[in-house]
């Protein structure tokens, strides 16, 4: 279990044996959309709050099993932001569709995590309830198609599908944003670039450049640039 994992179990654990203690707790840290401006804190600390100890297990099941390989894909840092903006997406969202209704439970933020290993690892079987192999895209698909028509057609069920919709929609626009910006794209973008446009020095460069220590991403890029320039001078 990877350290970000571990802890944001432990706090969502702690949290709820605390209001299961103090019952003010749980009121005081759930999301009411309407009440945002006299409570703004919420839109953080209705994540750590929830409704039942099987609504908390099925949560942590869910950041158990996805979040310790994304967070390893992601490092610590983005791992916390997809988490968080994948919640405050799904506030916002709850805002929007659902003003008046109390929101609880890290569902929106463990549903960004869950999209995260989705995007990564398309075609990896997920055994719903340990017998029903389903591949981890489709498993998100059907859990939008759900969600949304939990949200639009079935009435009020109990069930925050506008705050899960909105973790969905959070991480997919943080996801598409961190995998622009990370190193691994850059490098890419650089070494597709063509050969017979650099000049001399960068081409010395590139030849010059040792393996050692990169990315096995990064390394076989650039063992297939040098192969590229050395076709290019022969």
């Amino acid at each position: 279990m990877t350290p970000w994992v571990r802890s944001l179990l432990l706090a969502n654990i702690v949290v709820f044996l605390f209001g299961a203690t103090f019952p003010w707790l749980p009121q005081a840290m759930a999301f009411v959309p309407a009440w945002i401006l006299l409570r703004p804190w919420t839109v953080i600390t209705y994540m750590f709050i929830h409704a039942s100890i099987s609504h908390l297990l099925f949560n942590m099941i869910g950041l158990y099993f996805f979040g310790s390989r994304v967070e390893s894909r992601l490092g610590g840092q983005r791992f916390l932001s997809l988490y968080f903006i994948s919640g405050l997406v799904g506030a916002v969202a709850s805002l929007i569709f659902t003003p008046h209704a109390a929101i609880v439970g890290a569902s929106g933020a463990i549903f960004g995590v869950m999209l995260g290993y989705a995007r990564y690892w398309p075609r990896d079987l997920v055994y719903i309830w340990g017998v029903f192999p389903v591949q981890a895209r489709w498993l998100v698909f059907g859990m939008t198609a759900l969600a949304l028509f939990g949200g639009f057609g079935a009435g009020d069920s109990g069930v925050a599908h506008f705050a899960h919709l909105g973790g969905f929609l959070g991480g997919l626009l943080y996801l598409t944003w961190a995998d622009r910006r990370s190193p691994a794209t850059q490098f890419k973008a650089r070494a597709t670039a063509p050969v017979g446009r650099g000049s001399s020095a960068d081409i010395e460069r590139w030849t010059n450049l040792r393996p050692d220590g990169l990315h096995p991403l990064n390394r076989e890029e650039l063992e297939r640039l040098q192969l590229k320039i050395a076709m290019g001078q022969a």
